[in-house]
């Protein structure tokens, strides 16, 4: 995997399309990972009697997501610095999560390369996840 450096880029460069199906054991197995237990993200009819329509993906999951694509898109040395969350929709198994988002300024700020980026989820019901980054990203010859 190649690292992104902050020299590349310019205010307004888009991030790359992100797809995920999301599954039934993929809403499971990262609650499981992120130690959540509550019968809504495992089980169908836990998940009904509380009013949604099937057991659906957790708080904690939808960060790992997003945590993931910004690393993927800066590569290993890019170091996530801040990151904000506002959630909408619910994501249920069979949904496709989409992603994108857009380097909305560059600087430097404590000795490193910054750069600023909004970020977008969706599902076919709407906008699941959305927000802001910090990343630190290197130069190069350095």
């Amino acid at each position: 995997m190649k690292s992104l450096y902050w020299d590349d880029l310019e205010e307004g460069d888009e991030l790359p399309a992100f797809s995920r199906e999301i599954t039934r054991t993929t809403i499971v197995a990262t609650a499981i990972a992120s130690r959540d237990f509550q019968p809504v993200h495992h089980d169908h009819e836990a998940a009904q009697r509380e009013g949604a329509k099937d057991i659906f993906l957790n708080i904690l999951s939808t960060g790992g997501f997003v945590g993931r694509y910004l690393t993927d898109w800066s590569g290993p040395e890019g170091e996530l610095r801040k990151i904000t969350i506002k959630l909408g929709a619910t994501v249920f198994p069979g949904d496709t999560l989409t992603a994108g988002g857009k380097v909305v300024k560059k600087y430097e700020e404590e000795g490193e390369h910054r750069v600023d980026v909004e970020y977008h989820f969706s599902v076919a019901m709407g906008p699941h996840a959305w927000g802001s980054a910090t990343m630190a990203l290197p130069v190069k010859g350095k």
